[in-house]
Protein backbone atom coordinates (compact mmCIF):
# COMPACT_ATOMS: atom_id res chain seq x y z
CA UNK A 1 0.00 0.00 0.00
CA UNK A 2 1.20 2.94 -1.20
CA UNK A 3 1.19 6.56 0.52
CA UNK A 4 -1.28 8.79 -1.98
CA UNK A 5 0.85 11.79 -3.24
CA UNK A 6 0.79 15.72 -2.79
CA UNK A 7 1.06 15.83 0.81
CA UNK A 8 3.39 18.95 0.47
CA UNK A 9 1.89 22.14 1.61
CA UNK A 10 1.11 24.52 -1.08
CA UNK A 11 2.98 28.02 -1.39
CA UNK A 12 2.11 30.95 1.00
CA UNK A 13 1.37 32.46 -3.14
CA UNK A 14 -0.73 29.94 -3.87
CA UNK A 15 -2.68 30.50 -0.56
CA UNK A 16 -3.32 34.14 -0.84
CA UNK A 17 -4.29 33.79 -4.45
CA UNK A 18 -6.75 31.32 -3.73
CA UNK A 19 -8.13 32.35 0.04
CA UNK A 20 -6.04 34.79 1.92
CA UNK A 21 -5.80 37.78 -0.82
CA UNK A 22 -8.61 36.63 -3.00
CA UNK A 23 -11.55 39.20 -2.99
CA UNK A 24 -14.93 39.83 -3.98
CA UNK A 25 -14.73 41.91 -7.14
CA UNK A 26 -17.31 45.15 -8.00
CA UNK A 27 -15.34 46.71 -10.51
CA UNK A 28 -14.10 44.86 -13.67
CA UNK A 29 -11.59 45.59 -16.65
CA UNK A 30 -11.93 45.35 -19.94
CA UNK A 31 -10.11 42.06 -21.11
CA UNK A 32 -12.11 38.92 -22.68
CA UNK A 33 -12.16 35.97 -20.72
CA UNK A 34 -12.53 33.19 -24.05
CA UNK A 35 -14.43 30.08 -24.33
CA UNK A 36 -11.12 27.97 -24.03
CA UNK A 37 -10.86 29.65 -20.59
CA UNK A 38 -14.08 28.76 -19.63
CA UNK A 39 -13.72 25.03 -21.35
CA UNK A 40 -10.49 24.44 -19.34
CA UNK A 41 -12.27 26.30 -15.98
CA UNK A 42 -15.10 23.46 -16.26
CA UNK A 43 -12.46 21.06 -16.86
CA UNK A 44 -10.89 21.83 -13.03
CA UNK A 45 -14.29 22.40 -11.54
CA UNK A 46 -15.46 18.62 -12.57
CA UNK A 47 -12.83 16.72 -10.93
CA UNK A 48 -14.18 18.30 -7.34
CA UNK A 49 -15.93 15.14 -5.51
CA UNK A 50 -19.43 14.87 -4.45
CA UNK A 51 -21.33 12.50 -3.33
CA UNK A 52 -21.45 9.09 -5.59
CA UNK A 53 -20.20 11.52 -8.08
CA UNK A 54 -23.14 12.51 -9.07
CA UNK A 55 -22.29 16.27 -9.99
CA UNK A 56 -25.12 17.42 -10.16
CA UNK A 57 -24.52 21.50 -10.82
CA UNK A 58 -25.21 22.88 -14.48
CA UNK A 59 -23.03 25.86 -15.55
CA UNK A 60 -24.86 28.59 -17.54
CA UNK A 61 -21.82 31.22 -18.83
CA UNK A 62 -23.31 34.29 -19.53
CA UNK A 63 -21.07 36.07 -22.33
CA UNK A 64 -22.83 37.39 -24.79
CA UNK A 65 -24.87 40.89 -25.26
CA UNK A 66 -27.66 39.49 -25.91
CA UNK A 67 -27.66 36.89 -22.96
CA UNK A 68 -26.50 39.55 -20.72
CA UNK A 69 -29.78 41.68 -21.57
CA UNK A 70 -31.80 38.91 -20.61
CA UNK A 71 -30.21 38.12 -17.34
CA UNK A 72 -29.89 42.25 -16.20
CA UNK A 73 -33.63 42.78 -15.50
CA UNK A 74 -33.74 39.59 -13.12
CA UNK A 75 -30.93 40.76 -10.79
CA UNK A 76 -31.12 43.47 -7.68
CA UNK A 77 -30.23 47.01 -8.86
CA UNK A 78 -26.35 46.87 -8.24
CA UNK A 79 -25.59 43.97 -9.44
CA UNK A 80 -27.04 44.45 -12.69
CA UNK A 81 -24.57 46.91 -13.74
CA UNK A 82 -21.47 44.63 -11.88
CA UNK A 83 -22.87 41.51 -14.22
CA UNK A 84 -23.43 43.69 -17.33
CA UNK A 85 -19.39 45.11 -17.16
CA UNK A 86 -17.87 40.98 -16.11
CA UNK A 87 -16.72 39.77 -19.25
CA UNK A 88 -18.59 36.40 -18.44
CA UNK A 89 -21.06 35.54 -15.47
CA UNK A 90 -21.89 32.11 -14.81
CA UNK A 91 -25.36 30.66 -13.25
CA UNK A 92 -24.84 27.72 -11.65
CA UNK A 93 -27.75 25.70 -11.09
CA UNK A 94 -28.42 22.34 -9.98
CA UNK A 95 -30.28 19.82 -12.07
CA UNK A 96 -33.09 17.66 -10.16
CA UNK A 97 -32.68 15.42 -12.63
CA UNK A 98 -28.71 14.65 -12.02
CA UNK A 99 -29.36 10.71 -10.81
CA UNK A 100 -30.42 10.17 -14.84
CA UNK A 101 -26.09 10.55 -15.33
CA UNK A 102 -25.52 8.28 -12.24
CA UNK A 103 -24.59 4.90 -14.43
CA UNK A 104 -22.47 6.68 -16.37
CA UNK A 105 -20.97 8.57 -13.18
CA UNK A 106 -20.33 5.90 -11.07
CA UNK A 107 -20.23 2.64 -13.43
CA UNK A 108 -18.89 0.22 -10.52
CA UNK A 109 -22.61 0.67 -9.03
CA UNK A 110 -25.12 2.12 -11.85
CA UNK A 111 -28.26 0.98 -9.52
CA UNK A 112 -26.98 4.07 -7.25
CA UNK A 113 -29.63 5.75 -9.32
CA UNK A 114 -32.04 4.39 -6.87
CA UNK A 115 -30.98 5.71 -3.54
CA UNK A 116 -31.93 9.68 -5.37
CA UNK A 117 -35.58 8.59 -6.18
CA UNK A 118 -37.63 10.52 -3.66
CA UNK A 119 -37.89 13.76 -4.77
CA UNK A 120 -36.77 15.28 -1.34
CA UNK A 121 -33.56 13.15 -1.24
CA UNK A 122 -32.45 14.66 -5.26
CA UNK A 123 -33.39 17.77 -4.01
CA UNK A 124 -31.35 17.86 -0.86
CA UNK A 125 -28.56 16.15 -2.74
CA UNK A 126 -28.31 19.09 -5.86
CA UNK A 127 -28.31 21.56 -3.48
CA UNK A 128 -25.65 20.38 -1.34
CA UNK A 129 -23.40 19.19 -3.93
CA UNK A 130 -24.07 21.69 -6.63
CA UNK A 131 -22.99 24.34 -4.18
CA UNK A 132 -19.70 22.54 -3.49
CA UNK A 133 -19.33 22.52 -6.96
CA UNK A 134 -19.86 26.15 -7.12
CA UNK A 135 -17.58 26.43 -5.03
CA UNK A 136 -14.79 24.53 -6.46
CA UNK A 137 -15.54 26.40 -9.88
CA UNK A 138 -14.71 29.89 -7.84
CA UNK A 139 -11.18 27.88 -6.76
CA UNK A 140 -10.61 27.15 -9.42
CA UNK A 141 -10.89 30.11 -11.55
CA UNK A 142 -8.45 32.12 -9.25
CA UNK A 143 -6.23 29.22 -10.06
CA UNK A 144 -6.30 30.19 -13.45
CA UNK A 145 -5.92 33.83 -12.53
CA UNK A 146 -9.31 34.77 -13.26
CA UNK A 147 -11.05 37.24 -10.32
CA UNK A 148 -14.83 35.96 -8.99
CA UNK A 149 -17.93 38.36 -7.83
CA UNK A 150 -20.16 35.89 -6.49
CA UNK A 151 -24.01 37.31 -6.03
CA UNK A 152 -26.92 35.69 -4.74
CA UNK A 153 -28.88 38.65 -5.05
CA UNK A 154 -31.34 37.67 -8.37
CA UNK A 155 -34.49 36.39 -9.02
CA UNK A 156 -34.15 32.64 -8.55
CA UNK A 157 -37.77 31.83 -10.30
CA UNK A 158 -37.43 34.52 -13.19
CA UNK A 159 -34.19 32.95 -13.97
CA UNK A 160 -35.21 29.69 -13.48
CA UNK A 161 -38.12 30.75 -16.47
CA UNK A 162 -35.85 32.41 -18.57
CA UNK A 163 -32.94 30.42 -18.95
CA UNK A 164 -33.92 26.73 -18.24
CA UNK A 165 -37.39 26.24 -18.87
CA UNK A 166 -38.66 22.91 -19.57
CA UNK A 167 -36.31 21.48 -17.54
CA UNK A 168 -35.52 20.27 -14.00
CA UNK A 169 -32.73 22.81 -13.57
CA UNK A 170 -32.69 25.32 -10.33
CA UNK A 171 -30.58 28.61 -10.39
CA UNK A 172 -28.37 28.03 -7.44
CA UNK A 173 -26.40 31.29 -7.28
CA UNK A 174 -24.69 33.40 -9.36
CA UNK A 175 -20.51 34.46 -10.28
CA UNK A 176 -18.91 36.81 -12.41
CA UNK A 177 -15.77 36.10 -13.48
CA UNK A 178 -12.81 37.97 -15.76
CA UNK A 179 -10.32 40.11 -14.76
CA UNK A 180 -10.87 42.57 -11.42
CA UNK A 181 -9.47 46.20 -10.30
CA UNK A 182 -9.11 47.38 -6.92
CA UNK A 183 -11.60 50.24 -7.19
CA UNK A 184 -14.97 49.32 -4.76
CA UNK A 185 -13.28 46.27 -2.91
CA UNK A 186 -14.38 47.09 0.37
CA UNK A 187 -12.38 46.30 3.25
CA UNK A 188 -12.07 42.59 4.23
CA UNK A 189 -14.76 41.85 6.80
CA UNK A 190 -14.07 40.29 10.00
CA UNK A 191 -14.16 36.20 9.98
CA UNK A 192 -15.20 33.90 13.39
CA UNK A 193 -12.49 32.74 15.11
CA UNK A 194 -11.50 28.33 15.92
CA UNK A 195 -13.28 28.60 18.97
CA UNK A 196 -16.37 30.77 17.36
CA UNK A 197 -16.93 28.38 14.51
CA UNK A 198 -15.04 25.06 15.04
CA UNK A 199 -14.47 22.18 17.95
CA UNK A 200 -11.74 19.49 17.70
CA UNK A 201 -13.86 16.73 19.19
Amino acid sequence: MGDFPYTDPLSENVLKQLFLDARTINVWRDKPVSDEQLQHLYDLTKMGATSANCSPARFHFVKSDAAKARLKPLLMEGNDAKMMQAPVTVIIANDLDFADHIPKLFPHNPGAKDWFADPDVAAITAMRNGTLQGAYLMLAARSLGLHCGPMSGFDNAGVDKEFFAGTNLKSNFICSLGYGTTDEVFPRSPRLDFNEAAAIL
